[in-house]
């Protein structure tokens, strides 16, 4: 399956290696290794693009209990930290990168009332760099789960990403494991639990969206 977020980006990158394709063919027909590597160059490209928007089936078993992975990629950050836009105070925090490789939908981690949301328009740092949670286009949400627990999770763009969706808003009900976010190509998600929660992976782990448990409130 494709996301819809693909869609307009996957027919312009069609029209755009029909193109090529003709350029290659008119002028470089007649140098066979040539035309033929302009061809797989050309394919190459579509069949990046394409898998980019993939949008596959995940399987999440709803537990009140468990904190599953708004997104595929790898465990990147797994400490205690200062979170000061909404906490404002020491959380644990847990971060998932996804490289242009990965499934980029992004999921609830936990079922329950969305208290708190905001988009920061911002820069475009790697992912990777410790300031990109402050300083880069992001989203910040939180919900609070059915034990009345608040949950923190936050879309980061990174270096090539620089186009974040969300289909949520403050007060709106969500599900473990239902979409709520897309980000167009490598970024990173964060996680903020209460101090002391149980985790469940360890860094540099490759988690699946909807399906691993993060870690597990006792």
């Amino acid at each position: 399956m494709i996301h819809r977020e693909g869609y307009t980006i996957i027919a312009t990158t069609l029209l755009l290696a029909g193109v090529l394709a003709w350029v290659v063919n008119h002028f470089l027909g007649h140098y066979k290794i040539v035309s033929a590597a302009g061809y797989l160059v050309i394919l190459t490209m579509v069949v990046l693009v394409v898998q980019f928007f993939r949008n596959p089936t995940r399987n999440t078993v709803i537990n009140p209990m468990h904190v599953i992975a708004p997104a595929d990629g790898k465990m990147v950050i797994i400490e205690d930290v200062e979170e000061p836009e909404y906490f404002k105070g020491k959380r644990l925090q847990l971060s998932i990168f996804m490289s242009p490789l990965n499934v980029h939908v992004n999921r609830n981690p936990v079922t329950g009332t969305v208290k708190f949301f905001k988009y920061h328009p911002g820069k475009y740092l790697v992912a990777w760099h410790p300031k990109s949670s402050t300083l880069n286009e992001r989203t910040t949400v939180v919900v609070e789960n059915e034990a009345g627990i608040p949950v923190l999770y936050r879309q980061i763009a990174g270096a090539v990403a620089r186009r974040i969706r969300w289909y949520i808003k403050e007060g709106d009900p969500v599900v473990q494991g239902q979409e709520y976010g897309f980000i167009k190509f490598g970024s990173r998600i964060d996680i903020f639990l209460p101090v002391g929660t149980k985790v469940n992976v360890n860094i540099n782990d490759k988690v699946r969206g909807g399906e691993t448990i993060l870690a597990t409130f006792e």
